[in-house]
């Protein structure tokens, strides 16, 4: 029977002292794969007083502590005098103003671990003491200004969004540090201080929003762009509504009516197969090839060479081809219902999902067969469906499907709890710091990596152990699957630090090629649900046999700890946001929208797949035993919906804010315009007496209408007066800024460093950047230890640039690789450029 002591940190003690989400949630990813945790509240409780406490808490053990007493404060530095991991997620200085100094607690014990999670970085010296809710860094980060192209269209900037996106990618980010610090001090026996500021894990999570290719070739602009660019050119309103502007969505990338009157999202461009599949099943794809649909062949040509004006497979269609395709599948989905598109596409293998609410994913049946979704009996609100875990280890998954509530204890029993842990696996660190060799290294130096993934999600995972040291060889077809906008330039940003190989597996020599890879790795790492692993042969025993040891990792659209009738379906970022509730909640019911930033969870899976990795490394160096990493885009769905994903009896209703028109969450946490611009406050009725006593702000605890005091109290003075004024009451407030002027402030060129030095913000300018085009990146600069390096990864390379390097690199001779390029079974590229013009 598994139980938690088989969990990947059972042994590992914790003191959190985390409020609101990322803290909390960080330390609740770590109590559920086995850690013991022991949460402190101050006196008066959570600062964050909401149901979603219950479930950032469960599996962990909760006192309440004075730390501005004396008593209070010993007691919490003896619980830390025990444990491996302490994590805090204040303002920076907040906690050795309480009196307790990481720096010395580590001069003290190195093997201690401490997780800082500021909202805005130390060295940010702007806005390290700012009052930092998530609203706050969202605005600063330019999350709502003009926020994708469907609302510049539309004519609303700033936007609001109430997801927790800063705190969601700052929790992948978090567990992953730690867990990786944990595997490192196995070797060294040292432990490391960590800082993951929330601001800067928003910027990496919207990686894909931030970056800028100049002059981008026209192929790759969307229908929008073009639009966008018209309107602006022409000095034309932006004012589209939201009927219009569906026409200018691609046909295989947008939402349609169904026979029940629900909304289905599609979700096949740039993948041949895909879209093919899809017009079938609708039954148009004989009628629209006898119209002359174009199929062509290469589509990594340049497009004067193609063989017709565009191609099934392309994204973005022209005008022409998409209005014909759009009205032949608005027809056809007509004819029958959400619910059985859902069942047609996803046992046709086509990505496309019904649109739902959260609180119908909350309930699906799938989530819950699956432990998507698990059951809690709070000691507060009951029986309780919480979020699953955010990663888990196949085969140790019993213990995750049934957490244990949080437990309400005293300070004695908090201490007695630690005091029960099985330390009989701990190692002994003074002698692991004698034996280890000095110089600073990488958490994942000498790791290898074998990354066989596409699109976003899955590169991202392997992208991201790079910054840590670690080799990745990516593997593709030697015949593409998608086309040049999704298969090329997504990896400007998920290609970074790796070498490229392009070998056909399918055929026996090129199996070969990939037995010889397997064997010079660590890790192989895919995207593909299960049914995928059987036929590709990528399964544990088939692994084993290749190279004993290998550890494996993969990520899916749906999958969770368990099976459900779901997890064959293959899927991306759009179909879990559909499904989830996410674009319901974004856009309205009825008028669903995608969430305006590419890879919204497609990042964080990478991130959140980077924990998983970390918890194979940690317990197959502990115990030997060797298990298969997963995590999927659902599971890290529910990590963007924490304050809504959960339910019980008595819940209050669903109706978190939603819609194209919503600003805000309350009256006191809204946009409001002032004289010159915009400015977000994000206060609450407990602050009122705060507000009062700012020059024209008197009498707004008396107002009937708060909403309509502050409009008019704001159009009295400019944006930079109320900021200053609110951050000196210390009132949570922001301008909004934008993408374009984070990046004109705080761009380099690129030095061969990482940008953690800069501040919560850096930009890298790559002048010469292998696409021929002068790119601008955020870097990758979240994860900020104080004793491990953090490496500044190369530029993503030409698909096929390394094949040659590698196939000598597990043995083949010159002649063998020429002879195996003749045959097609190696290429040296999809076409000689990185990025087709």
């Amino acid at each position: 029977m598994i139980t938690r002591n088989h969990l990947p940190l059972a042994g590992v003690r914790v003191v959190d002292f985390g409020q609101q989400i990322a803290g909390p949630a960080v330390a609740m990813a770590m109590a559920d794969q086995g850690a013991t945790v022991i949460h402190i509240d101050p006196p008066e409780g959570p600062f964050w007083n909401d149901p979603a406490n219950a479930v950032l808490n469960r599996n962990k053990i909760c006192i309440r502590l004075d730390l501005k007493q004396e008593e209070g404060l010993t007691q919490a530095l003896a619980l830390i005098a025990q444990a491996d991991v302490v994590i805090e997620s204040f303002r920076p200085g907040v906690m050795q103003r309480l009196g307790i100094d990481f720096t010395a607690l580590r001069q003290e014990r190195p093997e201690l671990i401490t997780l800082s999670m500021p909202g805005f970085a130390s060295n940010d010296a702007l806005r390290r003491d700012w009052k930092a809710t998530e609203a706050v860094v969202a605005a600063t980060s330019g999350v709502f200004t003009d926020m994708g192209f469907n609302r510049v269209l539309m004519g609303l900037n700033p936007s609001f969004s109430p997801l927790p996106l800063g705190s969601s990618y700052a929790i992948s980010l978090g567990a992953a540090a730690v867990a990786l610090a944990l595997y490192s001090r196995e070797k060294s026996g040292r432990g490391d201080a960590i800082e993951v500021p929330i601001s800067s894990s928003l910027m990496e999570g919207l990686c894909y929003n931030s970056i800028v290719i100049d002059e981008m070739p026209e192929r790759y602009r969307t229908m929008r762009e073009q639009e966008i660019a018209y309107r602006k050119a022409s000095n034309l309103p932006l004012d589209m509504s939201y009927s219009d502007l569906q026409e200018f969505l691609d046909p295989f990338y947008r939402t349609y009516e169904c026979a029940d009157g629900r909304m289905f999202y599609c979700v096949c461009p740039s993948h041949r197969n895909h879209a093919r599949r899809c017009l079938q099943v609708l039954g148009i794809y004989d009628e629209l090839v006898a119209e002359g649909l174009p199929d062509v062949k290469n589509l990594y040509l340049p497009v004067d060479q193609w063989d017709g004006e565009t191609s099934i497979g392309v994204y973005p269609l022209p005008k022409g081809w998409a209005d014909k395709i759009a009205a032949k599948m608005k027809k056809a989905f007509l004819l029958k219902t959400s619910d059985e598109w859902g069942r047609i596409f996803g046992e046709g293998q086509i990505p496309g999902a019904p649109h739902k609410t959260t609180e119908e994913w909350v309930q699906l049946e799938h989530t819950n067969s699956s432990g998507l979704i698990v059951e809690v009996n709070d000691p507060e609100y009951g029986l309780m469906k919480q979020p699953g875990p955010l990663a888990w280890l196949e085969g140790v998954t019993d213990p995750l499907l049934h957490p244990q509530a949080r437990t309400l204890a005293s300070v004695d029993e908090a201490f007695d709890a630690f005091s029960a842990v099985d330390r009989s696996l701990t190692s002994d660190f003074a002698a692991l710091r004698m034996a280890a060799p000095e110089g600073t290294k990488g958490w994942l130096d000498g790791l290898k990596v074998l990354d066989l993934t596409n699109v976003i999600a899955g590169p991202h995972s392997a992208a991201f152990l790079t910054r840590f040291g670690a080799e990745v060889i990516k593997l593709d077809p030697v015949t593409p699957l998608y086309d040049p906008l999704i298969g090329t330039m997504y990896t400007f940003q998920c290609g970074m630090g790796k070498k490229s190989a392009l070998v056909d597996i399918t055929t026996a020599q090129g199996r070969e090629v990939f037995n010889r890879l397997v064997r010079s790795v660590d890790l192989v790492v895919i995207n593909a649900p299960e049914r995928q692993i059987r036929q590709l042969k990528l399964d544990h025993e088939t692994l084993q046999a290749i190279n004993p040891g290998v550890l494996f990792c993969r990520l899916d659209c749906l999958g969770g700890p368990d099976r459900g009738p779901m997890s064959d379906y293959i899927g991306y970022d759009d179909i879990i946001q559909a499904v989830s509730g996410i674009m319901s909640r974004f856009g309205g019911i009825a008028t669903p929208e995608e969430h305006a930033h590419i890879g919204t969870l497609d990042v964080n899976c990478g991130f959140a797949a980077g924990f998983s990795i970390a918890l194979a490394l940690y317990l197959k160096h502990k115990t030997g035993q060797v298990t298969r990493a997963r995590t999927s885009l659902s599971a890290v769905t529910n990590m963007a919906q924490l304050p809504y994903a959960y339910d019980f009896n008595g819940r209050a209703p669903f109706n978190e804010p939603s819609g194209r028109n919503a600003l805000g969450n309350h009256p006191l946490s809204h946009f409001y315009p002032t004289q010159d611009g915009w400015i977000f406050i994000d206060a609450s009725p407990a602050e009122l007496d705060k507000l009062e006593s700012i020059e024209g702000m008197k009498g707004i605890s008396l107002a009937s209408d708060r909403h309509a005091f502050l409009q008019a109290s704001f159009k009295a003075a400019t944006t930079n007066y109320w900021v200053d004024v609110l951050h000196s009451a210390d009132i949570a407030a922001a301008e909004p800024l934008s993408m374009q002027q984070l990046r004109d402030k705080y761009s380099r060129v690129a030095d061969g460093a990482v940008g953690i030095d800069k501040g919560s913000y850096a930009f890298s300018i790559y002048p010469d950047h292998p696409s021929g085009h002068r790119v601008t990146q955020i870097d990758h600069f979240a994860i900020r230890p104080s004793e491990a390096k953090i490496r500044a990864v190369t530029p993503v390379e030409r698909f096929g640039h390394s094949t040659r390097d590698v196939l000598l690199s597990v043995g083949y001779s010159t002649a063998d690789i020429e002879e195996m390029e003749a045959s097609g079974i190696a290429s040296m590229g999809w076409c000689d450029r990185l990025l087709p013009n």
